[in-house]
């Protein structure tokens, strides 16, 4: 997962721009009286961008490593991505200005998460209860105002991947498969409690007046327990809490894993799933990415695949594609030593096969923004 200033850009000129022209100006700072500049959704294509092995709290973006990977794909990235832990307690205001200074918009996965930031425990200091209890609210009006001073386009996930079970916040630590009685249709504990801390969080933001954040609803393509109170569908905050529909898509990750996942089994259907929340919002693939294992498949044509696939016009309403280029060591029993590498350059194939399929001008290198009154 340094500027200090804030800059008044060129603003008629990244309207005017092209997304395949040179590099556009990312409209931040003080914003036109009664307006606000946000990513337009473009009408045809999709835009690229990257999540770049920022280090162990997500958060070490620099431009040399933008500018590295850059070099890597072959294109300039219109979105790049990094977190904002809640443990940290501060607004990630140096990040978010080197992104828009490089001009990328800035996508946040901000988690309500406390030290240490370890996978596979339970609700901490920020649970969503407490977040509903307003508890952390001085927290969420000083990021906000931050974000605001910003001024420029944010894309901004909070709490992502709820339907699995792996975060603190996963609505598996709140509920369990007993609908609330009386309540019709179903509801459950676990996605309607997240989904009040969701309403809680965008109420307090919108109040303190940043309106240049776009909100992602962003879960895991396939939930983890696979029930139907876990689906989607179950956490959905509603539309007017939500800009953009998210998903985290992966291939085969790990050395142990049993059998090769070809890109269109674990695209399909949860983008579909996606589609039936709401007829109209863009769908983003806030993390997409598959390891280097040749000895269960080829990531070189998983590649090839993908970018095939997500140009086709049925899956017309995906207009972002965020890819995860990270390499780590696995500590798990099974996995131990060994690496899992989903670099796009984790092999001369596959970064070939990657820098192809990204060049077509279908695939957005830059963003396109629009001023909304």
């Amino acid at each position: 997962m340094t500027f200090h200033s804030a800059l008044n850009v060129g603003l008629a000129l990244a309207m005017t721009l092209s997304a395949c022209g040179r590099k556009s100006a990312q409209p931040h700072g003080s914003q036109p009286e009664g307006g606000t500049w946000k990513l337009k959704v473009p009408a045809r294509g999709i835009y690229t961008g990257a999540y770049i092995d920022w280090g162990e709290r997500e958060d070490d973006v620099t431009l040399e490593k933008i500018e590295d990977f850059e070099a890597l794909a072959g294109k300039h990235q219109a979105i790049v991505a990094s977190s904002s832990y809640w443990g940290e307690q501060r607004f990630p205001e140096a990040n978010v200005r080197l992104i828009a200074r490089h001009g990328s918009v800035p996508l946040l996965y901000w988690s309500p998460w406390d030290r240490p930031y370890t996978e596979g425990r339970g609700p901490d200091n920020y649970s969503l209860t407490s977040i509903i209890a307003g508890e952390h609210d001085a927290y969420l009006d000083l990021w906000a105002d931050k974000a605001r001073e910003f001024g420029g386009p944010m894309l901004v996930c909070f709490a992502n991947e709820m339907n699995g079970s792996w975060f603190p916040w996963s609505g598996v630590h709140y509920g369990d498969a007993t609908p609330i009685a009386g309540s019709d249709p179903a509801r459950f504990q676990g996605p309607e409690t997240f989904k009040n801390a969701y309403r809680h969080v965008v109420d307090r933001v919108r109040a303190r007046g940043a309106s240049n954040i776009a909100w992602v609803f962003h879960v895991m393509n396939f939930s983890d327990p696979q029930e139907k109170w876990n689906l989607a569908v179950h956490y959905y905050p509603g539309p007017e809490y939500c800009d953009w529909l998210g998903m985290s898509v992966y291939g085969s990750q790990f050395p142990s894993d049993e059998e090769w996942a070809p890109f269109l089994p674990v695209f399909d259907w949860p983008y579909t799933e996606l589609t039936q929340l709401d007829p109209q919002k863009p769908i983003i693939l806030c993390e997409w990415g598959v390891a280097e294992l040749p000895d269960k498949g080829s990531k070189a044509d998983w590649f090839r695949d993908a970018f095939r696939a997500m140009k086709e016009p049925k899956y017309s309403r995906l207009k972002a594609i965020v890819y995860w280029h990270e390499r780590w060591q696995n500590s798990s029993p099974e996995d131990a030593g060994k690496y899992s590498n989903l670099r796009i350059n984790s092999s001369p194939e596959s970064l070939e096969a990657y820098r192809k399929g990204v060049a077509a001008p279908f695939y957005l290198g830059q963003p396109i923004f629009t001023h909304e009154p």
